[in-house]
């Protein structure tokens, strides 16, 4: 809403009140903190309300604040105060991305002072016994025990200083979302969220122990974001902790509680499957070095949960392929499932590089079957994909691709005119997920015909579990090469027509097998014919 008050003001009023503010505010923006140059920013500062009219802002000098212009009007929040505190997650959010991840709730605990303290507990049957001596109080905390009627875990509830809080990402992989700051502003109005922390602890006598939060951290996060000193938390005692990341992750896969992305789900299920391999090494008596046994023999033991046990199997072997880093695909890959900088989604690698090339079942060979030779055929398998995803990315992307340009709304900035480098247009195309579910299932293709054309027998799926010859690899990289050379991928007037929305897989198949679309023709050869 325009401020009346402003508005009256002469010119050399407003100059007065802006030079007011910059003193009050030291010379730094209200809202990113960084330094307001009165001369260099001259033309780019902006006075708006702390709290808005709306809100029941006052519109006078003592509700304004000075800003960079771009803060105030890419803020996300019409309050600056909240806008301020977004500003601050949007920094670290920053800072963490560097290392191919988002921000969680531990980046947020560090940056504010927290996770530094484990405490000392003394216990009886029904209570539980500390205090905060790190922080200069000596004053003892005693809280009820109470016991869960459905698991028998033990617990207890109390306002826990962040100094002694971590953030348990093994349990809770999952990065905090831009959806933060709605409850930034709904903490900042007074709205209570009625949920509180979950957390964990493991208590040895004589030893100290963490406080470990592993559900509720978009809240926490939220309340230690508006300064907040002290959480309320219900603390898991001694639980199972296999228990808790079994039910963390049928939270965000079986139950769809919370909003986990398919790279959180494989990163969980790898989780359960290191637990599972080690408990069963546990139960039989193995050294924890001993992989003589089968995935077959997992799955065998925990019959009550076959199905999800193959789950586990195979998500571990999705997270190896994406997580190493020798992925050189992984800087182009969008985790979030939001991002507007990124051409490929993980969404997108799982339907297509893992649920083609990954073998679908478990395996009957024990899982140190020739791992020293360098034959192991899931290691093999793992290898292999992630040396094709190399070459997709060294052909396609790196290079190529411009992270800056990004990937929001191309195809519309082509049809008005704009002058976007082609040879980021075509890896954006190419990378389309209708798209490369068509020509990786040519690579598939190429694969099988080299091995029929030496006439050797295989399993078509286990087909990366055989080890790809040398030439087999070049006529991989030629074929990829051929593809990305093709015309069409360059054309900026197929933006409204071939590329102007969604199509399906089988209007693809049809264009590189036909050569023509109902727009558009653009080779006589088949595609797949061109490389073999």
């Amino acid at each position: 809403m325009p401020s009346l008050y402003l508005n009256r003001l002469s010119s050399i009023e407003r100059d007065n009140l802006i030079n007011k503010l910059h003193e009050t505010q030291k010379g730094n923006c209200f809202i990113c903190g960084e330094e307001i140059d009165l001369v260099v920013h001259k033309d780019q500062i902006d006075i708006d309300h702390v709290i808005p009219i709306k809100m029941s802002g006052k519109d006078d000098p003592s509700n304004f604040a000075l800003t960079h212009a771009t803060c105030n009007r890419s803020k996300q929040a019409s309050n600056l105060e909240v806008a301020r505190i977004l500003q601050t997650f949007n920094r670290i959010n920053e800072e963490i991305q560097e290392g191919n991840r988002g921000a969680d709730l531990g980046d947020i605990l560090k940056k504010f002072g927290g996770s530094k303290y484990n405490l000392s507990f003394s216990r009886n049957s029904n209570t539980i016994r500390f205090c905060h001596s790190d922080l200069g109080c000596s004053s003892v905390i005693e809280e009820a025990i109470y016991k869960d009627d459905l698991n028998g875990f033990e617990y207890f509830f109390s306002k826990i200083p962040i100094q002694y809080l971590y953030h348990d990402q093994r349990i809770n992989p999952r990065p905090i979302g831009q959806n933060i700051s709605k409850l930034v502003e709904e903490f900042y109005n007074k709205r209570p969220q009625l949920h509180i922390s979950l957390a964990w602890t493991q208590i040895v006598d004589g030893s100290k122990s963490e406080i470990n939060i592993f559900d509720g951290q978009h809240k926490a996060a939220a309340q230690i974001l508006l300064g907040v000193k002290e959480l309320p938390v219900r603390v898991f005692i001694n639980p199972d902790l296999d228990i808790l990341l079994t039910t963390n992750t049928n939270a965000g896969t079986t139950l769809r509680q919370v909003a986990f992305g398919k790279d959180i789900q494989r990163h969980l299920g790898n989780a359960l499957y290191i637990d599972r391999v080690q408990r069963y090494q546990r139960d039989m008596g193995f050294d924890p070095d001993y992989l003589g046994f089968s995935e077959r023999d997992l799955v065998k033991y925990f019959k009550g949960e076959s199905k999800e046990m193959k789950r586990y199997i195979l998500d571990s072997v999705r997270n190896s392929i994406t997580h190493t880093q020798d992925n050189k695909l992984t800087d182009y890959i969008d985790f979030a499932g939001k991002a507007k900088d990124k051409p490929v989604s993980y969404s997108s690698i799982d339907r297509t590089f893992y649920s083609f090339f990954i073998y679908q079942d478990v395996l009957d060979t024990p899982i140190n079957f020739k791992l020293d030779e360098g034959e192991n055929p899931r290691e093999l398998e793992k290898q292999q994909i992630l040396e094709l995803m190399n070459v997709i990315a060294e052909e396609i992307y790196i290079g190529h691709f411009d992270l800056e340009e990004g990937t929001f709304k191309i195809e519309h900035r082509l049809q008005n005119g704009e002058a976007i480098p082609l040879v980021h247009v075509r890896a954006y195309r190419i990378g389309r997920e209708e798209i490369m579910y068509v020509w990786l299932k040519y690579i598939g293709q190429i694969i099988k015909n080299y091995f029929i054309m030496l006439g050797r027998p295989i399993n078509e799926n286990k087909l990366f579990q055989y080890r790809f010859p040398q030439p087999l690899w070049e006529i991989i990289r030629v074929f990829i090469k051929n593809f990305r050379n093709l015309p069409l991928w360059v054309n900026k007037d197929l933006s409204s027509t071939v590329f102007g929305g969604r199509q399906n897989y089988d209007y693809w198949q049809m264009i590189f097998e036909s050569g023509k679309s109902g727009h558009y023709q653009f080779r006589e050869k088949n595609i797949v014919n061109s490389s073999t």
